[in-house]
């Protein structure tokens, strides 16, 4: 346990300073491949077969391999660098921020054409023709949501399985991001990423949301968090987005144009309308819960190692 705390820490460290890799990121090359093989796959009958089995094809070489391939030709230092490098790339906390960070300052300075378009670039809603406390609501929503499949699940997913966890866990969260949509292209076909998706974030979509409840009104954000999320679509970024909102004490939320059709979704939160500050706020309340994280995980280890 000791050794997976540490190899964790290195990784979070990692992220701090270097932050995510700009040129060749496996994730970019992984995404060519998915775009080939859904362009091969993806038509005629049987979508959901198909699309299951496209997903096996991405995922059960890659898992074989950092399973048995690292164990069987490299030595334990090579293996502890190695698994360090790959937990580095499975987290994005620095590039969570930095996002955040990228709409933040053109919106101090009136810029909203710059923040729409760094807006676009991690959130899948239109974004040409928001106004600035819409914009606000989409950067709040999307630090939230992202803190828990960007950060905690990966965590989550490496402690409870090791690197073939963190990898299944990450490639999948990256399908869903590709083809979980609703849509006629990816309705049957990505179905099967979207559900090993929801599998995967159900328990630390809910960690959570008692990570976020401890740094709030914690009854209030717990039942807000079941109460509201239930009326989302997802089932783990509805109680993660209403327990981060009920913890900053604003309302988030509000229908949302996606492809030009206006969707409907529910009030998430209490409180006032986000204001520039909040961007800031939910910054902060990710950082919180992360080092609450990583120091139970450590007092945790130090604990099993006396024992």
């Amino acid at each position: 346990m000791i050794e997976s705390a540490l190899i964790l820490s290195f990784s979070l460290l990692l992220d701090q300073l270097l932050g995510e890799p700009r040129r060749f990121h496996p994730l970019v090359g992984f995404g060519w491949c998915v775009d080939k093989l859904e362009s091969i796959m993806n038509r005629g009958k049987y979508l959901r077969l198909k699309g299951l089995i496209a997903v096996s094809i991405l995922l059960l070489p890659l898992l074989f391999l950092s399973h048995y391939g690292l164990n069987y030709f490299a030595q334990q230092p090579v293996i502890w660098l190695a698994d360090v490098l790959i937990i580095y790339l499975a987290i994005g906390h620095k590039s969570l921020m930095q996002h955040a960070s990228a709409i933040m300052l053109p919106l101090s300075q009136s810029d909203i054409a710059t923040a729409r378009t760094n807006l676009s670039y991690i959130v899948s809603r239109d974004t040409g023709r928001l106004q600035k406390p819409a914009v606000i609501i989409a950067t709040v929503e999307s630090v939230i949501e992202n803190s828990n499949d960007a950060i905690f699940a990966a965590i989550f997913w490496y402690l409870l399985a090791g690197v073939p966890g963190v990898i299944c866990y990450r490639l999948i969260n990256t399908l869903d991001a590709m083809w979980g949509y609703k849509n006629k292209r990816f309705l049957e076909f990505g179905r099967a990423a979207a559900k090993l998706d929801d599998a995967m974030n159900w328990i630390p979509a809910r960690l959570t949301v008692l990570t976020f409840a401890l740094f709030g009104n914690f009854k209030r954000v717990l039942i807000t968090a079941f109460e509201q999320g239930a009326l989302c679509s997802s089932p783990n970024a509805g109680p993660v987005m209403a327990a981060g909102a009920c913890s900053l004490n604003v309302k988030l939320g509000g229908d949302a144009f996606y492809q030009g059709v206006r969707i409907a979704k529910p009030q998430l939160g209490y409180g006032d309308a986000p204001q520039l500050k909040t961007i800031q706020q939910a910054m902060r309340l990710v950082n919180k819960s992360l080092l609450l994280w990583l120091s139970v995980i450590i007092l945790f280890a130090v604990i099993i190692e006396v024992i």
